[in-house]
Formats: C-alpha cells, structure tokens, sequence
C-alpha cells in the first residue's frame, strides 16, 4: 500500500482501501491491510458491530455529559487543546473531540458544519468510540494500542466512516501514567496533512504538561514544545503592561518593568493585533503573514504559544489583546499622541520603523501608514523645527514632501533645506 497516496491522491487511496475492506470483511486477506487492523475488524464484529451499522452504543444523554465534564482532569486541558487545534470558524472542516479512558465523547469543537456531518454518523457527546461501540476507528485503535493513530477512509469498519480521515492519541496521567482519555482530530478525507499526526501528538505533550502541575501550567521539565527557553512556558501571573514594536528588538513589558523578548513572527501578529480592537481569526491572520499559503491551524499553534508566554494579554475568538492591552504598545502610544494633537511628543516616541525587521506585507502596510500620519502631522504643525527633527530620522528620510514643507518655512537659500533636498534626491 503506498501510504504516500493518502496525501498527494486521497480518492484514489480511498477507493484501493474500500476494494480492499470488502475482500477482508468477506473474508478474503489482502496484503495491503495490516494485520493489527484485520485482527481489529474481526474483534469489533465479534462484539456484534456490522460494517453496515450506522449508530454508535450511547451511554449518556447530553445534558449527563455536562456534569461529566465538569468532574472529568481532562476538563482543565481543554482551553488549551481547543486553542492548538479547533476551527469553530464558518469554514472550518475538521472537528476537534476528546474522550474519557472509556471511548466516550465528552467534548466536541468545530465549525457548524463540521458538526453538522459528524451529527449525521452520531460522533457526538455521549457515543461509545470504543470498539465495542462502533468498531474500529482511530479512537478505538489509540485505546487498544495506547498509542497515536491515523486512520483513513476505509480503515474504518463501519462504511458510513469510509468519508473520514481520524487521527488519535492517548492522553495519560503524567503521575501515574494513568490513561484518562483520547485526543482526536476529524475530517473529510482532504483535511489529513503529514502534519496532522504530528500535531495531535504535539497538543498531548502540551495537555500531560499541563496536568503535571497543580496550578494548570507546564511543569519545568515539560517536552521542549511547551518549555524550550521562556517561548512556550506559561507564566500564570504575569501581567503585561505593554508591548515594544518599534525597532528591531520587539518585546512584552510586564508590569514590574522587566522585559520578554518576542519572536519576529509573534510580534508580527501582537502588531496586527494592535492595529485592529475587533480583533482577527486564525484565517484572517493566516492570510495577512503568509498569504495563500497560510493555514489558520499554524496561527493557532503560535497564537497557544503567544498566549502561554503573556497568560491573559491575548484573548481568542476572536484573537485580540485584551482590553487593558489594547493600544498601550509603543507604536500605539504615537498615534495615541498624534490624535491629541501633541505632535512633538509623538515624534519624540517615534523611536524607530514598526517591526523594521518584517517582510510581512501586512506589517509593511502598518508601517508606512505610521510614518504617513507622522510626516502629515508634523508637516501639518508649521514648525520647522519639528521638520527638521523628521527629516533627521530613518523614518522621515525620504518624505520629499517634508522637504517641500521646509523650504517654504524657512527659505530656500536655508542650508537646512539645501541638505535635505540633497539628501532625498540622493535616495530617490
């Protein structure tokens, strides 16, 4: 079986595994089956599941299962996990489940319609995923094996599943080594990437760090995707007090006056989170940093990652910075004294270009619009001084404009305007 297919040519996977379910289900071995998930048809129809069956045992109304959620470990890694992996967006595809240690769904996150398809297979609060339930499916297979799975089309015993790619991973008590539930993420049979198995097992890592602490954050010696340097450890108490975006050297301020370093990439996105207080989804960010190429799931990643270094500055759903955050950024604060109409102290602020390091178009189009409201306000004061200044900075440089404002303030024989005018024709 050229497992390869499941990503470059899915349909056709699809239909090589479906001629092969109905041979072995008939009873006739077929190579490109693996003898593990042969041997787990056969136990799920010793157990009386049919491949035609199309309900799932249920052991719990949906109103019970809100009262087991609320007693359930699991119930304190959600946010998390929900972070790391959901789309509840409109075009959200795929769903993100969790069971208890028995198979039962206690959680579902995904969009309208993905809920809707699962609604129709009954994969829904309260169904048994065991393979005494609905036979074997990647839920079932990481209960028996105790280890992730991906599961694709008709790998799934039940026909009705054959449209679904699943991939499943145990989460287990970091203390005891306890199983307390599975982690599965769902969707048409496209919505399977390498990726996904990587990250299901990834977003276990973060929830069994998460458990081994009393106070719900990562432990010390937690796996390096949630505690390399200070990128991904939670800081449960922190309180940020503002953010450095101009320059070259972004950072988060905390209120006692210490500073964290951000990477390019997350300051890209606290940026773009400033400059809007409606705030942005993963898709939206996805297509503003990467373009076509973007994925809202990475978004999601790094948005996990923002929101475990500064705790509760970012909020979600959608991302935005909190309301005690929003527009206390240092580029913030000369807009801030631009619209006050204290021009000089704004160009005071105006330190350096915002995230000058940043080739993302949307930040490119944030700075240009900052140095657009600062050139216009300062040619707007009537003060050469103030010209002056902005014309001396990286930013005011190559404001032609400026230039012109200044001859007509202080004369065109003014050697001032004679070095500036040198200068921007230099650079034009």
């Amino acid at each position: 079986m050229d497992y390869g297919l499941r990503f470059s040519d899915p349909a056709k996977y699809a239909r090589t595994l479906r001629r092969a379910h109905e041979l072995v289900i008939s009873g006739v071995p077929r190579p490109e089956i693996p003898v593990p998930l042969a041997e787990s048809w056969r136990r799920s129809m010793a157990l009386g599941i049919s491949p035609d069956q199309h309900s799932p045992r249920h052991l719990h109304d949906p109103s019970e299962v809100l009262q087991l959620r609320r007693e359930h470990r699991l119930q304190r890694v959600m946010p998390a996990l929900q972070d790391l992996l959901a789309d509840d967006s409109s075009s959200g595809r795929h769903l993100l489940v969790l069971t208890d240690a028995t198979g039962e769904i206690l959680w579902r996150v995904g969009s309208r319609e993905a809920l809707r398809r699962a609604d129709r297979l009954e994969f829904s609060e309260g169904a048994d995923w065991s393979e005494a339930g609905i036979g074997t499916n990647a839920i079932s297979e990481a209960l028996v094996t105790g280890g992730p799975v991906q599961l694709f089309s008709a790998e799934h015993l039940v026909r009705t599943h054959h449209d679904w790619a699943c991939t499943a991973a145990p989460i287990t008590d970091p203390s005891t080594g306890a199983l307390l539930g599975v982690l599965d993420v769902s969707g048409p049979l496209d919505t399977i990437s390498s990726d996904t198995l990587r990250m299901v097992r990834c977003a276990v890592r973060v929830a069994e760090s998460l458990l081994g602490t009393p106070d719900g954050a990562p432990s010390l010696g937690a796996a390096s995707s949630v505690r390399a340097s200070r990128q991904g450890v939670r800081r449960p108490g922190v309180e940020v007090s503002s953010l450095e975006l101009l320059g070259d050297r972004p950072a988060a301020v905390l209120a006692d006056g210490s500073r964290v370093p951000l990477t390019l990439r997350r300051a890209e996105i606290l940026a773009l989170l400033d400059s809007r207080s409606k705030g942005w989804s993963a898709d939206e960010l996805a297509f503003e940093l990467h373009g076509d190429a973007g994925t809202p799931q990475a978004i999601r990643t790094e948005m996990f990652r923002v929101r475990s270094l500064l705790g509760d500055a970012v909020e979600s759903n959608p991302y935005r910075l909190a309301a005690g955050l929003a527009g206390c950024s240092d580029s913030g604060r000369v807009l801030r004294l631009l619209r006050e109409g204290r021009v000089a102290q704004a160009l005071e602020a105006y330190t350096a270009p915002l995230l000058s390091r940043s080739g993302a178009l949307a930040v490119q189009l944030l700075r240009d619009q900052l140095d657009l409201a600062v050139g216009s306000a300062v040619r707007a004061s009537g003060d050469a001084g103030l010209l002056v200044r902005w014309l001396s900075t990286d930013m005011g440089a190559a404001d032609t404009e400026g230039v012109k404002a200044l001859g007509q303030l202080v004369g065109r024989d003014d050697p001032r305007y004679s070095a500036f005018r040198a200068s921007s024709a230099s650079c034009g």
